[in-house]
């Protein structure tokens, strides 16, 4: 998923250094309908667009005009002399172009941005150093959007750190206070990145689902009732998973006790079937094994140059002088903890890989790869959820 979560959390469940990482979710107010137009003709300018091209997109946002509907009364007719279109593909590429210049700003922090969403972040090894960067860094960001017509909203900011400190900044006389957890663009993020709370919700919103299907299913035929489980309780664990995929055991548990009961729904099964039974009958995996399956898809993407440079920049291959069998070695993350990397895709990438066979490896199409992968699962998936607990030895 190439958006800003991903670029935000390096696709990891903890920490990615040793130290204190720290976060801060910005608030636009009306963004898409604040641009203005003479400073983003000036931007377009500044990017390379001729007079010609320029005229053209002057005509497209200007003289558009709009009123007010009240039970059956009109206003006036107004020109709009701000804002993009929304709901076309021009307006959300108009303002990404029209904030481009904040990414090229020296604040010495790091900038996560999707649409209207801007998230700055920084690490650092103790939290008065991240305080004090960030605290410096949101001000220029703050000003930057003042002298560009923008209005950031500092009450709805808000401060997501690695830790459980009770931390606080101030923009102008707003303090922006750490909070527990924060939603952003679909992703419930906590400030350790354990992603349980996530997952309860995903899981609360397919037992939802799943009830209702409950209620109906005895009205429709197997299929029917196999399309609504896929279209409505499975596809709720199908976003973003590779951010959240290093849950709790509970959570694991939770998702695959509705993936069973699902099951036994669409094929009106009681307990005759195991739920290991169910997925064969369903020639389907759990929703673990998917997400697997989703990491090796964005290997093999990173590996054949084709993945954006967040992505890429993970997943590390290196050509190795002696002759292999595979020579693309996917290089492993050296962590020196566990919470401090082993629960990461960087580290579980590299692991996985190995077990991917070598002909599927070498496929030269990712068309090709996607629909063969479908068919590869693996039992000796090394990740803690897969882990089997063995009375007085524990976890193995």
């Amino acid at each position: 998923m190439e958006n800003d979560v991903i670029s935000q959390l390096l696709l990891s469940r903890r920490v990615t250094c040793e130290g204190f990482k720290l976060a801060q979710p910005l608030d636009l107010s009306k963004t898409f309908d604040c641009i203005n137009h003479q400073l983003l003709n000036a931007t377009l300018h500044a990017y390379g667009l001729d007079h010609s091209s320029l005229s053209f997109m002057h005509s497209y946002l200007s003289h558009r005009k709009q009123r007010t509907k009240v039970n059956s009364s009109h206003s006036d007719f107004a020109e709009i002399i701000f804002g993009v279109p929304q709901g076309s593909i021009l307006g959300p590429l108009l303002f990404n172009i029209y904030i481009c210049d904040l990414f090229f700003k020296d604040v010495n922090l790091d900038i996560a941005s999707y649409a209207d969403d801007t998230t700055p972040y920084t690490c650092a090894p103790d939290l008065s150093t991240i305080l004090d960067n960030l605290q410096r860094g949101v001000e220029e960001i703050f000003e930057w959007f003042l002298e560009n017509r923008l209005k950031a909203n500092a009450d709805k900011c808000h401060l997501l750190l690695s830790s459980n400190d009770s931390v606080k900044i101030e923009i102008g006389n707003c303090p922006i206070n750490n909070i527990d957890r924060v939603k952003l663009l679909g992703v419930h993020i906590e400030g350790r990145l354990n992603f349980d709370f996530h997952v309860s919700q995903l899981c609360k919103k397919a037992s939802q689902k799943l009830h209702a299907l409950a209620r109906i299913c005895k009205y429709m035929d197997t299929n029917k009732r196999r399309i609504l489980m896929k279209s409505f309780i499975t596809s709720q664990f199908s976003y973003c998973p590779l951010i959240w995929m290093f849950h709790s055991k509970t959570m694991e548990h939770r998702i695959n006790k509705i993936h069973e009961r699902a099951l036994r729904l669409v094929y009106d099964q009681s307990q005759e079937l195991t739920f290991e039974e169910l997925l064969i009958k369903d020639s389907s995996v759990s929703i673990h094994q998917k997400n697997l399956q989703v990491l090796a898809i964005e290997i093999f993407k990173a590996k054949n140059g084709i993945s954006p440079t967040i992505i890429s920049d993970i997943f590390q291959f290196t050509n190795k002088p002696y002759n292999l069998r595979n020579q693309s070695i996917l290089q492993r993350a050296k962590n020196r903890t566990v919470y401090h990397g082993d629960e990461s895709i960087s580290s579980l990438a590299p692991k996985i890989w190995e077990l991917i066979p070598n002909a599927l490896k070498n496929e030269n199409s990712l068309a090709t790869f996607k629909d063969k992968i479908k068919e590869w699962t693996t039992e000796k998936c090394p990740c803690r959820l897969c882990k089997k607990y063995i009375t007085n030895l524990g976890f193995i």
